[in-house]
């Protein structure tokens, strides 16, 4: 590519490149200089610096020759100007001196003025400066009469006003005042002021704290002793009211009652709670953005006064007064609660409720450890149960207080179990168990009340005039006295108690019938044992009987209380006890007359071995059965357990004439002896029968096995099909026992006729023997 061709000026756009510049325009009261740049610049860039220079040079010259031209052409006038200047110099020149002369002395009089004058600027500039200082000496006065007024607030307890006094400080609007060190001092003081307000309004609280625990009591006491006028109103009311029997204080119809004539235990004549100091104490504590400061430690405060408030060990005498001061602490907790918005929670409150009932439940549980007394139970639970009935009023949870009353009442139900039982068996073994005797009708008319009877026999013995024996004995009186006595202290202890029904019905079951059972049942089958009185065996049957019927009657009883009160049903099962001892007692009667009738036995003197038979009963015999039936007779029982008498008598002294048949204690007899027996048999039955009170079947099989011998059909009873249709009364050992004894008798006589016989009845005793040799007599 050729080289580009420079640009080349000539004179002409040189000059006019110059005249453009206007350098000297007379008409521009600016210089164009801005203009000479762009061209510097393009003559640099063509690098025609001299050609310009000189053009330029040529040009300067031309104009300093258009000016001598002009200055030449002007010199006269130019001279004639100049001569007319110097003339107006010298008039200035003497103008001037005539000012400066006229100055002076204008100077000079008015230099006091401004003397003067000045002073008075100044004068009023300190005056400005005075105005100023005591404006800004009374604004630090304000500011410091707020900090002192602050101070004095504080100790009036006038906290909220302080710390509103701060924040006015605080949020002054900017002055000269707020440049100044010391509103800068007062400033950085406000926190301070600020942590005094924050400790005095703390120690408000912490006093207020201290107030509340010494009136925690009275507050309590006020509160029990409202609960118990609430609770005797209601009763009263219950009791006119049949159909409110069943509600009870603090259910939705007492409740609805109860709020016409409420009672606030925190205002009222006697006492009058402020909590003002701890409402103030939140709302500073608020307003400083610390409440959770203030909320932890309240909640420490006030778990440490719980702490306080069950002693260890714990002295039972001041449960009451504890119990007061329970329930006066919780009130206030409650009125906190509700009234403080979130400053409270109901999970911190209920950590509190549950700490202190538990460590109230292993206080109380180990200050009853080893206690017997039934009534410090009672006074134990009225306390307790006060407290729950008051708060439960104010929304607690008293479940765990309930299980407490509910444990302490199963400790009483044991104590109170024993105390009776020792009563029961002491009344049992002092009992004389004869018919009790009242000889006024006031006194019947008691023991009807007290003891359980059917209601026909109550009628029956209501008609009966006074005095008359009663078919019970003294000891039946008493026990039913003590046990409407378990009864109405066991219902004592749970009155009041609102809840589980269920369980306090089944202990109360349970208790009975170890009481009925145990010391009652078994205490009397004990006495019947130990006496062979058949007239106190008969009156313990007697009493026995009336004891079922009582135990059928207390349970329809007791269930028609618990009914009403919206319990369960009670089931009393000591019946089948007092029926077992009512059987072992008539097995008693039985036993009894077995051994007076031993004693007739043992007149009989029997001769086993006679030559001949006799042709009357013996002579015993007639005693026995005039005593056996005057005995039976006169007994005070019922003909059915008379019958039973008979029948176990006759049976003993069937077993008896058995025994001489068969037994061991008679070593042989003869034919003779056995028909003597059979007619003694005879005489009895048919005696028996003419009173009235036949038994045949207990001599049914001593007259079989008799007949087999009789009769000699020993060969005939071996046949099975004879043995099983005519002596099925027949015992195989006991034949053979009778067999031996009669071989026996025969063996040793010396006639050849009875030798051979006694061969006879061993064979027949050793064929009997091995029908069943395994069978026992």
């Amino acid at each position: 590519m050729p080289p580009r061709r420079r640009p080349q000026f000539t004179q002409e756009s040189i000059d006019q490149q110059l005249q453009q510049i206007h350098l000297l325009d007379q008409a521009s009261s600016s210089e164009n200089l801005e203009q000479l740049g762009p061209i510097i610049k393009q003559i640099h860039a063509n690098r025609q610096q001299e050609a310009y220079l000189r053009t330029l040079q040529a040009l300067i010259e031309s104009k300093d020759a258009e000016i001598e031209s002009i200055c030449g052409d002007n010199y006269q006038e130019f001279i004639s100007s100049v001569s007319t200047l110097f003339s107006i110099k010298s008039y200035t020149t003497n103008l001037r001196e005539k000012i400066t002369t006229l100055d002076a002395s204008v100077s000079q009089v008015g230099k006091s003025l401004v003397e003067k004058k000045r002073a008075l600027l100044q004068t009023k500039k300190t005056a400005a400066n005075l105005d100023e200082a005591i404006d800004g000496l009374q604004a630090c006065l304000r500011v410091l009469d707020v900090v002192n007024r602050v101070g004095e607030m504080i100790k009036e307890g006038r906290y909220w006003s302080a710390l509103r006094s701060l924040e006015d400080i605080e949020s002054m609007p900017p002055t000269s005042l707020s440049t100044t060190p010391l509103f800068q001092h007062v400033l950085s003081s406000l926190p301070s002021l600020r942590g005094q307000i924050k400790d005095a309004v703390t120690a408000s609280m912490k006093q207020w704290l201290l107030d509340i625990r010494n009136v925690s009591a009275q507050i309590g006491q006020l509160a029990l002793d409202a609960m118990d006028l609430r609770t005797r109103r209601w009763r009263s009311r219950r009791e006119k009211d049949p159909m409110l029997k069943s509600s009870r204080v603090g259910s939705a119809v007492e409740v609805m009652s109860y709020e016409k004539t409420e009672y606030n235990v925190l205002d009222n004549d006697q006492l009058k709670v402020d909590f003002k100091p701890l409402y103030e104490c939140i709302h500073i504590y608020t307003a400083l953005d610390c409440l959770d400061e203030i909320r932890r430690s309240y909640q420490a405060d006030r778990k440490a006064q719980s702490d306080l408030i069950i002693p260890e060990p714990l002295p039972l005498s001041s449960l009451p007064s504890i119990a007061q001061e329970i329930v006066g602490y919780f009130i206030v907790e409650n009125h906190v609660l509700s009234t403080t918005g979130s400053f409270r929670s109901v999970r911190e409150v209920e950590d509190l409720w549950d700490a202190l009932i538990s460590r109230l439940s292993k206080a109380v549980e180990d200050a009853l450890k080893n206690e017997k007394d039934p009534d410090t139970f009672l006074k134990v639970k009225e306390a307790l149960l006060g407290a729950v009935m008051t708060l439960e009023s104010y929304s607690y949870s008293t479940g765990s207080i309930h299980a407490l009353i509910l444990r302490l009442f199963e400790k009483y139900a044991g104590i109170l179990e024993g105390q009776f039982g020792k009563r029961f068996e002491s009344i049992v073994g002092q009992d004389d168990f004869q018919p009790m005797y009242v000889e006024k009708s006031s006194e019947k008319d008691d023991v009807l009340e007290t003891v359980w009877l059917r209601r026909d026999q109550r009628e029956q013995l209501q008609q009966n005039a006074a005095p008359l024996n009663l078919p019970w004995s003294q000891g039946f009186y008493l026990c039913c006295q003590d046990i409407r006595s378990f009864v109405h202290n066991f219902y004592q202890f749970i009155e009041g108690v609102s809840q589980h029904h269920r369980n306090i019905d089944d202990l109360l079951s349970k208790s009975l019938d170890t009481i009925l059972t145990n010391y009652i049942s078994e205490s009397i089958a004990k006495r019947a044992q130990s006496t062979n009185n058949l007239s106190q065996l008969a009156q313990i049957i007697t009493n026995l009987e009336h004891f079922e019927i009582a135990c059928s009657e207390l349970e329809r009883s007791l269930t028609n209380i618990r009914s009403s009160q919206r319990g369960g049903t009670i089931r009393i099962k000591a019946a089948a006890s007092f029926a077992g001892s009512r059987t072992k007692a008539l097995a008693r009667v039985t036993e009894a007359m077995s051994s007076k009738l031993d004693d007739f036995f043992g007149l009989s003197e029997y001769d086993w071995t006679p030559k001949t038979r006799e042709d009357a009963p013996s002579m015993y015999l007639y005693e026995l059965v005039n005593w056996l039936t005057t005995v039976v007779d006169s007994l005070a029982l019922k003909d059915a357990y008379k019958e039973d008498a008979y029948r176990g008598a006759i049976n003993y002294i069937a077993s008896c004439f058995m025994d001489f048949l068969t037994g061991r204690d008679i070593p042989m007899m003869n034919e003779n002896a056995i028909a003597n027996l059979l007619m003694d048999v005879d005489f009895l039955d048919e005696e028996l029968k003419r009173s009235g009170h036949s038994h045949s079947a207990a001599f049914t099989e001593l007259r079989s096995t008799a007949s087999v011998v009789m009769s000699d059909a020993v060969n005939a009873y071996l046949v099975a099909s004879i043995r099983q249709t005519s002596y099925a009364a027949v015992r195989p050992k006991r034949l053979q026992a009778l067999l031996e004894k009669l071989a026996r008798y025969g063996l040793e006589c010396r006639d050849a006729a009875s030798r051979e016989r006694g061969e006879k009845r061993k064979k027949e005793a050793e064929a009997v023997g091995r029908l069943f040799p395994g069978e026992s007599r």
